[in-house]
């Protein structure tokens, strides 16, 4: 049987309450959750999670509608795009004719209209925005929609095998940091094998 509306708004008000105490840190077998109505803390502990799920479901449902409108508006923006493209080239089909205060200028050795390089230049210098208007775009889309996912790396060992790995002798090791520490002694002290960590930390 559906619930009628003032219960549905009584429910609201009641999970409201007891999200507003859980953020103090108010645990559920606390006098001012029992008073909320819970017949018990586990009854409030169920409510809880009741409430976060619907609040989980509800920003989604936004989100879903976020990105909806989000890609309508980028269609919208594409096809601006494609008109702009469409008179662009057309400018750059068509023949133009350099004009000065009203008079078409002719070259001097052919008596032929000189043609004007300028809106060409300028057409292609639109076509080129253009398609950086469609790469922000497509990023713009990708982002949106979550196409971007994290570039996962393995790491392999030789020839794409499995990575080798091996424990050190530890009287080995000893005899390596012992004879590493002699010829530590008998390096002159600004020799220039020093390393960073032998430096006074500036800060200490």
């Amino acid at each position: 049987m559906a619930w009628s509306k003032l219960k549905l708004d009584e429910v609201t008000v009641r999970r409201t309450k007891l999200l507003a105490l859980r953020r103090q840190g108010v645990r559920y077998d606390d006098e001012r959750v029992e008073a909320l109505g819970y017949s018990s803390p586990n009854a409030a502990r169920r409510d809880f999670t009741r409430a976060l799920e619907a609040h989980r479901d509800a920003e989604a449902a936004e989100v879903s509608i976020y990105r909806q409108q989000e890609n309508e508006r980028l269609d919208d923006e594409l096809r601006r795009l494609e008109d702009l493209e469409a008179a662009a080239r057309t400018v750059l089909r068509n023949r133009h004719i350099m004009v000065n205060n009203g008079r078409v200028i002719l070259d001097p050795d052919t008596n032929e209209p000189m043609l004007d390089d300028a809106p060409v230049l300028q057409a292609i210098d639109r076509l080129v925005k253009i398609e950086d208007a469609r790469r922000r775009n497509g990023e713009r889309r990708a982002k949106l929609n979550g196409l971007e996912m994290p570039v996962k790396a393995e790491v392999t060992g030789a020839d794409g095998g499995p990575l080798a790995l091996s424990t050190a002798d530890p009287d080995k090791l000893a005899a390596l940091i012992s004879a590493t520490s002699r010829l530590d002694a008998d390096q002159p002290a600004n020799s220039a094998t020093s390393t960073p960590d032998d430096e006074e930390d500036p800060e200490g």
